[in-house]
């Protein structure tokens, strides 16, 4: 996944990431994203919140599924600051994310599985 639309997204990404470091927090951030539009961005909440399902991947799928009104995140993508950890993948399939994509070099890590810890 490449382009500047991509690129701006991993942008907003490391925004939230930046954001998450200058709260205290760990240093994650991710976007969700449909057609080109930004749906929600999130920063790692897992420190400021006490809460360890508090991932940027997680914090973002939840504030898009808010913002849609429904749990079904058919046809978005998830532009996150690193290669979500098996938690933030199966909520991903959970939730129908099409693609994920991660990091610097925009790594299309393809379509979210159900992955067993």
């Amino acid at each position: 996944m490449s382009g500047p639309d991509a690129r701006h997204f991993m942008a907003r990404a490391m925004a939230a990431r930046d954001a998450a470091v200058a709260s205290g927090d760990q240093p994650y951030g991710a976007v969700v994203v449909r057609g080109s539009e930004i749906i929600a961005a999130s920063p790692s909440h897992v420190v400021v919140d006490g809460d360890p399902t508090a991932h940027a991947e997680m914090t973002a799928l939840r504030a898009a599924a808010r913002a849609l009104g429904r749990a079904d995140l058919s046809g978005c993508v998830l532009y996150s600051t690193s290669r979500p950890c098996p938690m933030c993948e199966t909520a991903a399939h959970w939730a129908g994310i099409e693609r994920m994509v991660h990091g610097d070099a925009l790594t299309d890590a393809g379509r979210p599985g159900y992955r067993r810890c």
